[in-house]
């Protein structure tokens, strides 16, 4: 099992930033792959994803913790990634994001296809900090 942990400011309230994250709708707008997204109750998502030449389905399942400055996801299907994102609120208009992810590189590979070994895990460190980096610009605007 692998672990990536990357994190951001955003000028943004904390409850601005959690705000986002619980749109799943807007998931297109700072999930790399993802096409569309729709809630399913309040803890789950059902995503399609393009990936490997072709768009597939992802169910996953949110976890709110944290007295709304923690969430915590898991695929239940599709490719077996879990991670959480935290929200640390720096003052009023500043909040810091961080994202852990973890997953295992055999089996995201056998998922998705793509790299191997180190030109893989660079491949989901770049995916993540890509999808930080739009986070913070849905956030700021």
């Amino acid at each position: 099992m692998r672990t990536l942990e990357e994190q951001i400011e955003v000028t943004a309230p904390v409850g601005a930033a959690w705000a986002h994250l619980h749109r799943v709708a807007e998931y297109p707008r700072f999930v790399g792959g993802v096409v569309r997204a729709d809630a399913r109750g309040r803890h789950h998502a059902h995503l399609d994803v393009e990936f490997d030449g072709g768009r597939h389905a992802v169910d996953a399942e949110l976890t709110d913790r944290g007295r709304g400055r923690v969430m915590s996801w898991a695929t239940r299907t599709g490719p077996p990634l879990r991670g959480t994102f935290a929200l640390y609120p720096l003052d009023a208009g500043h909040t810091r994001v961080q994202v852990r992810v973890e997953y295992d590189p055999e089996e995201l590979t056998a998922a998705l296809g793509g790299p191997r070994g180190f030109a893989q895990s660079r491949a989901v460190e770049e995916a993540v900090r890509t999808d930080l980096a739009l986070f913070k610009r849905l956030c700021e605007e």
